[in-house]
Protein backbone atom coordinates (compact mmCIF):
# COMPACT_ATOMS: atom_id res chain seq x y z
CA UNK A 1 0.00 0.00 0.00
CA UNK A 2 1.76 3.19 -1.25
CA UNK A 3 1.94 6.39 1.18
CA UNK A 4 -1.24 8.63 1.00
CA UNK A 5 -1.82 11.89 1.22
CA UNK A 6 -3.32 13.02 4.79
CA UNK A 7 -6.02 14.52 3.57
CA UNK A 8 -7.12 11.17 2.02
CA UNK A 9 -6.14 9.35 5.37
CA UNK A 10 -8.08 11.71 7.05
CA UNK A 11 -11.08 11.22 4.78
CA UNK A 12 -10.58 7.55 5.25
CA UNK A 13 -10.35 7.51 9.26
CA UNK A 14 -13.70 8.98 8.95
CA UNK A 15 -15.16 6.70 6.77
CA UNK A 16 -14.54 3.82 8.64
CA UNK A 17 -15.52 5.71 12.10
CA UNK A 18 -19.00 5.93 10.24
CA UNK A 19 -19.05 2.68 9.08
CA UNK A 20 -17.76 1.39 12.58
CA UNK A 21 -20.83 1.24 14.07
CA UNK A 22 -22.87 -1.71 14.64
CA UNK A 23 -26.29 0.51 13.63
CA UNK A 24 -25.12 2.09 10.82
CA UNK A 25 -23.53 -1.13 9.35
CA UNK A 26 -27.18 -3.15 9.62
CA UNK A 27 -28.09 -0.42 7.89
CA UNK A 28 -25.87 -0.52 4.87
CA UNK A 29 -26.52 -4.17 4.86
CA UNK A 30 -30.45 -3.74 5.06
CA UNK A 31 -30.03 -0.93 1.71
CA UNK A 32 -27.41 -2.90 -0.15
CA UNK A 33 -29.46 -4.95 -1.88
CA UNK A 34 -32.74 -2.69 -2.67
CA UNK A 35 -33.63 0.88 -1.70
CA UNK A 36 -35.86 1.16 1.63
CA UNK A 37 -37.93 3.94 3.57
CA UNK A 38 -37.15 4.65 7.15
CA UNK A 39 -39.95 2.92 8.37
CA UNK A 40 -38.95 -0.34 6.28
CA UNK A 41 -35.72 0.29 7.75
CA UNK A 42 -36.85 0.67 11.38
CA UNK A 43 -39.17 -2.11 10.77
CA UNK A 44 -36.33 -4.85 9.76
CA UNK A 45 -33.96 -3.33 12.34
CA UNK A 46 -36.15 -3.21 15.37
CA UNK A 47 -35.44 0.38 15.43
CA UNK A 48 -37.07 4.02 15.90
CA UNK A 49 -38.19 5.91 13.00
CA UNK A 50 -36.44 8.59 14.86
CA UNK A 51 -32.95 6.53 15.66
CA UNK A 52 -32.54 5.08 11.96
CA UNK A 53 -32.92 8.96 10.41
CA UNK A 54 -30.30 9.97 13.10
CA UNK A 55 -28.15 7.27 11.41
CA UNK A 56 -28.80 7.90 7.95
CA UNK A 57 -27.88 11.31 7.97
CA UNK A 58 -24.69 10.58 9.37
CA UNK A 59 -24.59 7.78 6.11
CA UNK A 60 -25.19 10.67 4.24
CA UNK A 61 -23.15 13.20 5.31
CA UNK A 62 -19.81 10.92 4.77
CA UNK A 63 -21.67 10.11 1.67
CA UNK A 64 -22.20 6.37 1.80
CA UNK A 65 -26.09 6.43 1.17
CA UNK A 66 -28.20 8.66 -1.10
CA UNK A 67 -31.78 9.40 -1.52
CA UNK A 68 -34.65 9.68 -3.70
CA UNK A 69 -38.22 11.39 -3.17
CA UNK A 70 -41.51 9.80 -4.23
CA UNK A 71 -44.10 11.34 -2.56
CA UNK A 72 -43.71 12.04 0.67
CA UNK A 73 -41.37 9.08 1.25
CA UNK A 74 -38.05 8.99 1.25
CA UNK A 75 -35.83 6.06 -0.45
CA UNK A 76 -32.40 5.37 0.94
CA UNK A 77 -29.98 3.35 -1.39
CA UNK A 78 -25.85 2.97 -1.32
CA UNK A 79 -24.39 5.53 -2.95
CA UNK A 80 -22.31 3.44 -5.04
CA UNK A 81 -20.63 -0.15 -5.38
CA UNK A 82 -17.72 0.68 -3.73
CA UNK A 83 -19.72 0.53 -0.59
CA UNK A 84 -20.85 -2.48 -0.96
CA UNK A 85 -17.36 -4.27 -2.05
CA UNK A 86 -16.00 -2.70 0.84
CA UNK A 87 -18.63 -4.48 3.28
CA UNK A 88 -18.07 -7.50 1.60
CA UNK A 89 -14.37 -7.70 1.57
CA UNK A 90 -14.46 -6.82 5.52
CA UNK A 91 -16.73 -9.89 6.06
CA UNK A 92 -14.56 -12.02 3.89
CA UNK A 93 -11.81 -11.22 5.93
CA UNK A 94 -13.40 -12.14 9.26
CA UNK A 95 -14.77 -14.83 8.37
CA UNK A 96 -11.28 -15.78 6.86
CA UNK A 97 -9.46 -14.47 10.12
CA UNK A 98 -11.88 -16.96 12.29
CA UNK A 99 -11.44 -19.99 9.99
CA UNK A 100 -7.33 -20.68 11.03
CA UNK A 101 -4.50 -22.21 9.19
CA UNK A 102 -5.52 -25.18 8.47
CA UNK A 103 -8.65 -23.87 6.71
CA UNK A 104 -9.42 -24.98 3.03
CA UNK A 105 -12.56 -22.75 1.91
CA UNK A 106 -12.54 -21.35 -1.13
CA UNK A 107 -11.80 -17.99 0.44
CA UNK A 108 -9.08 -19.35 2.38
CA UNK A 109 -7.31 -21.08 -0.05
CA UNK A 110 -7.81 -18.44 -2.58
CA UNK A 111 -5.73 -15.39 -0.53
CA UNK A 112 -2.97 -18.70 0.43
CA UNK A 113 -2.32 -18.53 -3.17
CA UNK A 114 -1.76 -15.03 -3.94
Amino acid sequence: MKHESKELMTKAAAFFKVVGDETRMKILCAISTDELCVNDIAAALDMTKSAVSHQLRLLKDEGLVKNRRDGKNIFYSLDDQHVVDIIDIAFTHIKHKSHGEGCSCADCHASRLE
